[in-house]
C-alpha cells in the first residue's frame, strides 16, 4: 500500500516550511499518524517530530456549456502536515 501519494507545493506551504520545518503531503486516505511518520522517515531519511492529519470533503463544482450545466465532484482526499526536527530539511526539486 502507497501511504504517501504526492506532496503539497505551494506558496503556503513553502512559508511554512522555512517558517517552522512543517511539509504537507497527500496521504492515503486510510493511513494513520503512525505510518505516515515511519513512511517519511525511510524516503527522505530525516527525523519526524510531529504528523498533523486532515480531511478534505470533495466539492460539487459545476460549468456551463453549450450543452447546458454540468455538474461534477472534486476527489475528497486526506492531507497529513508534518514537522521535521530542527537542520532536517527535504529537498522535492534536486532530482530535476
Amino acid at each position: 500500500m502507497e501511504i504517501i501519494l504526492k506532496p503539497i507545493l505551494t506558496e503556503k506551504m513553502s512559508a511554512l516550511t522555512d517558517k517552522e520545518h512543517k511539509v504537507a503531503f497527500v496521504v492515503a486516505k486510510d493511513a494513520n499518524k503512525i505510518e505516515i511518520k515511519k513512511a517519511v522517515e525511510e524516503m527522505y531519511n530525516v527525523k519526524v517530530t510531529a504528523v498533523n492529519t486532515q480531511r478534505y470533503q470533495g466539492t460539487v463544482k459545476s460549468r456551463y456549456t453549450k450543452a447546458g450545466v454540468i455538474t461534477g465532484r472534486t476527489n475528497s482526499f486526506k492531507k497529513a502536515i508534518v514537522t521535521l526536527a530542527e537542520g532536517d530539511s527535504i529537498d522535492f526539486f534536486s532530482n530535476i
